[in-house]
């Protein structure tokens, strides 16, 4: 049999062209400098999560338990 013969890949690199100048961003005031305070402030509402959470501990608690008190049953 005759030996592989490795074939080399010539890779030709193109030239990247170099990016655009950056254009100066405007920039908006912040609220404080526009002469008063924001009327709009971030307050999330999360009581439906909490909820959710207790009631997920309640069932896995639950569930522990039960699984606990089979163990003892079923020995």
């Amino acid at each position: 049999m005759s030996k592989k013969q490795k074939r080399r890949v010539s890779s030709t690199r193109t030239p990247v062209p170099s990016p655009a100048p950056a254009r100066p961003t405007e920039t908006r005031p912040s609220p404080a400098a526009r002469g008063g305070t924001s009327s709009t402030e971030f307050n999330p509402d999360y009581s439906y999560v909490i909820k959710d959470l207790k009631r997920i501990g309640t069932l896995a608690g639950t569930f522990f338990v039960i699984l606990i008190i089979l163990a003892f049953i079923l020995r």
